[in-house]
């Protein structure tokens, strides 16, 4: 029954893409835990502060933590002030992310910000990632480095999401412009989704492909969340009814991109992106339908890594040929 909802969820969701798309908080509500969200798992390990307005997750060697959205949403812009673990975090994931898993277990969607943690010495990295209907198979992987250590102290990370379009943000930098295509098919995410945020053990993968594991010494890893934004159209997830009482009227935000933001974006993936699957050569000969190559990006990570990005060669006398060094290498 649901999925004779989704067409009109979508037109009444356009009067409130007219107000999202910039991506700009100002004047966006902050709310509080109690009135937004719920534990998902990890007991005593979340944490409220400031009558709820702030949520500590914790990882220690019981369990990690983690807390959902009490609706689901059809578009709509959403982000936290995100404060992380500090020191030694190898093996640590800290997740800001939309999903609809529970749902639709063979076709979901989602939309990821992951923080990955690193050893001593080195800064945490930024994955970012969309799943459409499904297509876990077709991973639209980015990573970055930061230009602040994210665990010094709190920056915003936000999405938003349109039927057109995803934009991901750093401190109002949009990172990451993901726009839908006729190529895809259904590859773009379109039904409604839950916000969630969990921290977790993913030492098998996070911190150069498995080689550096959570260090339980270090416990517990607390990652700090505030200025907590819902702003979209809630789906009741039980009766599947949209409500969009809560947009502001007064002040239309402009849509898309404003020039400005496109210059910091494009410097910023050309100074900080270490990987991108639309110029993952070892993995896509041809790129994927959507992407748009760059030619500065696409330059910046050959130089980056030659053998991921470039013809997947090393150029080097014969005695000194390496392995190929995965996507997870090349993040750090």
């Amino acid at each position: 029954m649901l999925h004779s909802h989704l067409g009109l969820l979508s037109l009444t969701c356009f009067a409130v893409l007219l107000v999202l798309a910039s991506g700009s908080s100002p004047n966006l509500p902050i709310i509080s835990f109690d009135e937004g969200y719920t534990q998902l798992f990890g007991d005593n390990n979340l944490a409220l502060h400031g009558d709820g307005q702030s949520v500590h997750l914790a990882l220690d060697e019981r369990t990690g933590s983690g807390f959902a959205s009490q609706d689901l949403y059809l578009h709509g812009f959403f982000s936290a002030s995100i404060k992380l673990p500090a020191d030694y975090t190898a093996g640590v994931v800290v997740a800001f992310y939309m999903s609809n898993g529970d749902m639709y277990e063979k076709n979901h969607d989602e939309i990821d910000f992951e923080f990955l943690g690193n050893i001593r010495g080195k800064n945490w990295r930024i994955q970012t990632n969309i799943y459409g209907n499904g297509s876990t198979s077709v991973g639209r992987e980015e990573r970055y480095g930061l230009w602040f250590d994210p665990s010094d102290d709190f920056h915003q990370y936000g999405i938003l999401w349109t039927d057109s379009q995803i934009i991901f943000y750093v401190d109002n930098v949009p990172i990451r412009e993901f726009k839908r295509t006729e190529a895809m098919g259904g590859q773009f995410p379109s039904k409604p989704m839950s916000l969630y945020a969990t921290i977790w053990d993913g030492s098998d993968w996070a911190t150069n492909g498995g080689k550096y594991r959570v260090n339980y010494k270090y416990a517990p890893y607390v990652a700090k969340f505030s200025d907590l934004v819902l702003h979209g159209c809630a789906v009741d997830p039980i009766e599947h009814q949209l409500s969009c009482n809560d947009v502001p009227s007064h002040k239309a935000i402009p849509q898309g991109i404003s020039p400005r933001q496109r210059t910091k974006m494009e410097y910023f993936r050309k100074k900080h992106m270490t990987y991108s699957y639309c110029y993952d050569r070892a993995r896509y000969k041809v790129p994927p339908p959507e992407c748009v190559i760059n030619p500065g990006e696409a330059e910046h990570l050959r130089v980056f890594d030659p053998v991921t990005f470039g013809d997947g060669r090393h150029h080097r006398p014969k005695r000194h040929r390496q392995s190929r060094t995965s996507r997870a290498d090349a993040s750090i």
